[in-house]
């Protein structure tokens, strides 16, 4: 739950009166000595067999494993220049045991207060559900094997927690709190309480089969995300893929903006909370990027047409936040660009009022925390709703939209190199027409903007688009036939040999839930599949997770919080050293090629869309 309590001093207090319970009770695997009592400072998990309970530092170990195969399969951006390391240096013991706390809390809290104690009958209901839906069968059977493939184990260390959160989260959704003390109950009830149930200690579980090898993963179909615990509809939000989940944050819902967002995890078809201790202000319109270990929100508006020109960096692995600084930090800002480097995030452009923009932009080094500006030398013309995309070496920013007397909308774009600081224009030789509120993804050597809108007395969606190649300064124009119908406010995703376009809007009254893969080789485009396809919508957003497409979210005159999986087969092979987004790369052993995704081709790196 986005309010537990977070201290790290609250959870060793829990932990320790849970020490102190089981050895007052001799229960199996503890001893009543006190030398035993302090078991848990000991990683190594004793042997599951025939066990009826779990000590502490059994469950903390459990917990390491889980984490250790997520950390896996976390992106470590092939642009860094430093060496993916070990989950122990970026996770320590005691946000392990603040992970126990917190499920452990959880359920207590259900029998305690609400009187609805986890049973044995729904752990293994939702071990047997994760084994069904889950969209990743691969990383399911990883998270098994971390855990011996012990039935017990897993339904107390891994279905246990996602359990306990989805029950009050749906608890607290239809009202059921109780005393008066809202949201805040479960913490500072369960912090007070002296002792805790370990439920279902004489259980006996049998391991579900995880049947299908491809998850159900057949191209050109679609499958929805799990409604269960999913975060509030919205649009106007961000979302980024680490490799493991999608964590998406931000945004406008039907009477507020959000500082809240969720962790899906496809492999349990599951959704997890954000934590909102030390989050950002609620705002939209702002980028978001991944690092390899956290997530660097910044910018954007929220209430008051407040501009912002602050941030976060938010640590899936430990569930917190640390704020980004202002000293130096560029003008406030929505509607914006965002990359990632390898070592810095870059922004660049938008604007800082409703009717004024930007051509400046900043570089934000997370591990010095500090910002250099960028130069505005042959910078590129002000505008917003402009894409970027980073090839390894520059940042091309392309297209947007300016306004003074009249309606400007570029072809114009601008490469920039962060080494020398320097900026070169794009060549218009060819380019596509000026838009604003398209897609731009990179494929590794290649630039490709697609759709998006510009007004010339009546409103224009286009379905064009161009190839740009930076090494001879070229464009080459996308094929027409068979082309999905013009459209703004869509999704672009990168799978290693295609681009899928999908959703978006036209003539900004018709909401679409089309889309059309473009093959880049053979300058092609295929229809997908509209069958059990997500309801039509604008302003969603879309990742890239290696074999299928997550789109969340988005505005069809009321705010969305579903989704779907679309499965493409991407018909090259994939490529053993993963370029990405932006070139991002390996997951530790994991190396899958990751898409541009959202509006303006990034993770979620536009600052928003034309509303």
């Amino acid at each position: 739950m986005t309010s537990r309590i977070r201290s790290v001093a609250a959870a060793l207090v829990f932990l320790g009166c849970l020490v102190t319970l089981t050895s007052a009770f001799n229960l199996p695997n503890r001893s009543p000595h006190v030398s035993s009592r302090l078991a848990f400072l000991s990683m190594a998990p004793k042997p599951a067999q025939h066990r009826t309970m779990l000590t502490l530092a059994d469950r903390v170990a459990y917990q390491r494993a889980i984490e250790e195969v997520y950390w896996r399969h976390r992106i470590w951006p092939k642009e860094r220049p430093d060496p993916k390391p070990s989950l122990d240096a970026v996770m320590t013991r005691a946000q392990l045991e603040r992970k126990v706390a917190d499920y452990l809390r959880d359920s207590q809290a259900l029998e305690d207060y609400w009187q609805r104690p986890i049973t044995a009958e729904q752990l293994q209901a939702e071990m047997e559900r994760m084994a069904q839906q889950t969209k990743q069968p691969e990383v399911l059977r990883q998270l098994f094997a971390a855990l011996g493939n012990d039935p017990f184990i897993i339904a107390e260390c891994l279905a246990r927690p996602v359990l306990a959160e989805r029950v009050i989260a749906e608890l607290y959704a239809h009202g059921r709190r109780f005393h008066s003390d809202p949201k805040r109950g479960t913490e500072s009830g369960a912090e007070t309480q002296a002792t805790v149930t370990m439920a279902a200690v004489s259980a006996s579980y049998a391991l579900p089969l995880i049947l299908n090898s491809s998850g159900g993963c057949i191209d050109d179909t679609w499958t929805p995300t799990t409604l269960t615990n999913a975060p509030a509809g919205r649009y106007d939000h961000t979302a980024v893929w680490t490799g493991s989940e999608m964590i998406i944050w931000g945004g406008l819902g039907s009477s507020s903006f959000f500082n809240t967002g969720g962790r899906y995890n496809p492999s349990t078809d599951s959704w997890t909370a954000t934590s909102t201790t030390n989050a950002p202000v609620a705002r939209g319109r702002h980028t978001a990027v991944w690092t390899g270990t956290e997530m660097i929100v910044w910018g954007g508006f929220s209430s008051g047409a407040t501009f912002l020109n602050t941030g976060g960096r938010y640590s899936p692995t430990t569930d917190s936040w640390t704020a980004t600084t202002i000293t130096n930090a560029p003008t406030a800002r929505r509607t914006h660009t965002a990359v990632w480097t390898g070592t810095e995030m870059i922004v660049w452009g938008g604007s800082p009022t409703i009717s004024t923009y930007l051509n400046t932009g900043g570089r934000y080094n997370p591990s010095t925390d500090s910002w250099v500006a960028t130069s505005t030398t042959n910078a590129p013309t002000a505008r917003r709703y402009h894409t970027a995309v980073w090839t390894g070496s520059e940042m091309i920013v392309w297209g947007g939209y300016f306004q003074d007397s009249m309606n400007h909308y570029w072809n114009t774009g601008g490469r920039y190199d962060p080494v020398s600081d320097n900026w070169t224009p794009t060549s218009t030789t060819n380019a596509p027409d000026g838009r604003a509120i398209h897609t731009a993804i990179w494929t590794g050597s290649q630039m490709v903007v697609w759709g998006g809108t510009f007004f010339d007395g009546i409103i224009e969606d286009l379905n064009t688009g161009g190839i740009y190649t930076p090494g001879t300064d070229s464009w080459t124009a996308t094929s027409t036939t068979n082309v999905p119908g013009g459209r703004y406010r869509h999704t672009a995703v990168w799978i290693g040999s295609e681009m899928i376009v999908w959703g978006g809007t036209l003539d900004d009254a018709t909401f679409l839930n089309t889309g059309g893969r473009y093959s880049l080789s053979t300058n092609t485009w295929t229809a997908t599949s509209s069958n059990n396809a997500p309801s039509a919508r604008e302003d969603h957003r879309a990742v890239w997770t290696g074999s299928q497409m997550i789109v969340w979210g988005g505005y069809d005159g009321g705010y969305v919080n579903t989704g779907g999986r679309y499965c493409a087969q991407s018909q090259a092979p994939m490529a053993q050293s993963a370029f990405s987004r932006k070139t991002h790369g390996a997951a530790g052993t994991f190396d899958i090629e990751m898409p541009l995704t959202g509006p303006s081709g990034v993770e979620d790196r536009s600052g928003g869309l034309l509303r």
